[in-house]
């Protein structure tokens, strides 16, 4: 596929939230182009508020999230399982070619060259003779490889996963995370939400470590220390989930 690049994902104060709460306190940084970072932080941190945030399906109260010349349909966004209805009658091979869909619409023809890029990724994924499936008898490693298939026919620059080894054998980890790592070679932006801080460490260059608001952010190495891990929970440990909005930080 064609190596392309996104710019820099630039955050100005950004603040996020629901009904009313903050998830993600006036953030401020720069997630650079090329790079491929790990989003890692206890459940409630703000990690999966901060990639709906990016992709535009989140809005932020305060602040502005830029990805300069970029639009928002050149972004392959890969949401948890839990976000997607198995029971919608879709085939594999129609599930993967909704990565079609920014360069052909909802109406526009299908080439033949299509077809072929659809079956290739399919086949990377190690799918083939699974087209004709539906999801609901797919098990949870192969409907994240049909996700993985659909990013792979997008061919983005800009690549944004939520928490894409959840719930999957380690053979299968192992394949998707080469295929994230073949992205960073191709000068693509990676950046997804983990759990796993031993991955994140050993395999993401980059990485946000969060809770709410930022604790570090940077190498994965000097990031992942015993120092900001402690930080980390006893800020967790603290958290107000009825707290109203946080006002902008003066300066």
């Amino acid at each position: 596929m064609q190596k392309r690049q996104a710019p820099p994902i630039r955050f100005a104060d950004v603040t996020l939230g629901y009904d009313g709460h903050p998830a993600v306190h006036h953030l401020r940084g720069e997630i650079a182009s090329g790079s491929m970072t790990a989003v890692v932080g206890p459940n409630g941190s703000g990690k999966s508020t901060l990639i709906k945030g990016i992709v535009g399906l989140l809005q932020p109260i305060d602040g502005h999230i830029d990805i300069e010349g970029l639009d928002r349909s050149q972004i392959s966004y890969l949401p948890q399982q839990a976000n997607i209805d198995r029971s919608f009658p879709i085939s594999v091979v129609e599930m993967v070619s909704l990565g079609l869909w920014p360069r052909r619409g909802m109406f526009g023809s299908v080439t033949a060259a299509d077809k072929e890029q659809v079956a290739d990724a399919i086949a990377t994924v190690g799918l083939t003779g699974f087209e004709a499936r539906t999801l609901d008898t797919l098990s949870g490693g192969q409907l994240q490889r049909v996700l993985f298939a659909r990013v792979l026919v997008q061919d983005s620059p800009l690549i944004l996963l939520d928490e894409p080894f959840t719930a999957i054998d380690t053979s299968t980890a192992n394949h998707l995370m080469d295929l994230i790592e073949r992205w960073h070679d191709e000068n693509r932006t990676v950046v997804a939400v983990l759990h796993d801080l031993d991955l994140a460490r050993e395999r993401f260059p980059q990485t946000l470590l969060m809770a709410r608001e930022p604790i570090a952010w940077g190498a994965s190495k000097e990031v992942l220390t015993p120092a900001n891990l402690l930080r980390l929970r006893s800020m967790s440990e603290s958290w107000d989930d009825t707290a109203p909005w946080c006002e902008r930080a003066a300066g």
